[in-house]
């Protein structure tokens, strides 16, 4: 057995036939989105004069004059940011979408933001309590979070337990499951408790649906962008961290976006998740190791609250491998 792989505790898949992903506060999956703040603090930012003062334009995705804010690091930052700019508390947003008002679940704002992109902020809007009967073992869901602490619903397979019910919808977040509370809870946390609910009984779910839009929205939204000439060609990004400051990086590589999609694909086989950008944070963890066993151990220390299997990291390093030489 190589060494650090030995040492691996193994873990059963979260959900066989539901999905779950995180939209990554920066690639917060340490500590989580109830991480204490002085773990969360991670390097000494660089000097103000060495940081780039980069400005987004943003809107509440219901209807709102454009707001301009700066300054942020991570998601929860960025919501304190939004907060700020349209007087209302962090904690009333519930998930942004980049260039677009609508509740796309392709355009969810995650650990990177273009430079020039508008960003919309979804506020909390109508509660509801649904008595769902849980006849099958897949309820159809697939649940993403917002790094910050809420869990919703990012995608609800067609002909499913809950695309018969009407009043839920992509874009619900998860407030609480047979009374228990879920604020603070990641993404596959939720999930699991989803997939354990027994079979042939009715549960209870808590949601909260983001405020709705006007129509005049779309053409309120249409056409604006943060000027070129402040911010450069747009093809780099802000990536948020959540140790450390967040920085400016170029668009992953062809190397990079191939390695990405191999993984994102493995972890939907081993571990009944899609998640983009903890497959981006794995490939960038083994893109400089010799061997898998440096990668196994750079795993356990950034992402070791997963519990990745041996052989899910062992398939994980051929991928990279595999696309670091050109092979598909």
């Amino acid at each position: 057995m190589p060494l650090g792989l030995g040492r691996r505790k193994k873990a059963a898949a979260l959900v066989e036939n539901e999905e779950a992903e995180p939209v990554r506060a920066g690639l917060a999956l340490g500590g989580g989105a109830g991480a204490p703040e002085a773990e969360l603090q991670g390097l000494p930012p660089p000097a103000p004069s060495l940081r780039p003062r980069l400005v987004f334009h943003t809107q509440l995705a219901h209807g709102s004059p454009t707001g301009r804010i700066e300054g942020f690091g991570n998601v929860r930052q960025l919501y304190a940011k939004i907060g700020d700019a349209f007087a209302i508390p962090p904690t009333e947003v519930m998930f942004c979408t980049l260039n677009t008002h609508k509740v796309d679940m392709e355009k969810l704002l995650g650990g990177q933001i273009g430079l020039e992109d508008f960003i919309f902020a979804h506020v909390k809007g109508q509660r509801k309590e649904v008595e769902v009967f849980k006849g099958e073992d897949a309820l159809g869901l697939t649940i993403t979070d917002n790094g910050a602490g809420y869990a919703f619903i990012k995608r609800i397979r067609d002909g499913s337990i809950m695309d018969r019910i009407q009043v839920i919808n992509v874009g619900d977040m998860i407030e609480s499951i047979n009374g228990h509370v879920l604020i603070g809870c990641r993404h596959y946390e939720v999930a699991k408790m989803l997939k354990e609910l027994p079979k042939g009984r009715d549960f209870c779910l808590k949601l909260v649906e983001p405020l709705k839009a006007f129509d005049m929205i779309g053409q309120r939204g249409a056409g604006r962008s943060v000027s070129g000439a402040q911010l450069g060609t747009g093809r780099g990004t802000l990536r948020l961290r959540a140790k450390g400051p967040a920085t400016v990086q170029e668009l992953p590589s062809a190397f990079e976006e191939k390695a990405i999609e191999k993984v994102d694909d493995l972890l939907e086989n081993y571990m009944g998740i899609r998640d983009s950008e903890l497959a981006a944070s794995m490939v960038e963890l083994g893109r400089d190791k010799q061997n898998p066993d440096e990668f196994s151990e750079a795993l356990d220390e950034t992402l070791g609250d997963f519990a990745f299997p041996d052989e899910f990291v062992f398939d994980v390093w051929g991928a990279i491998g595999d696309a670091r030489v050109g092979r598909v």
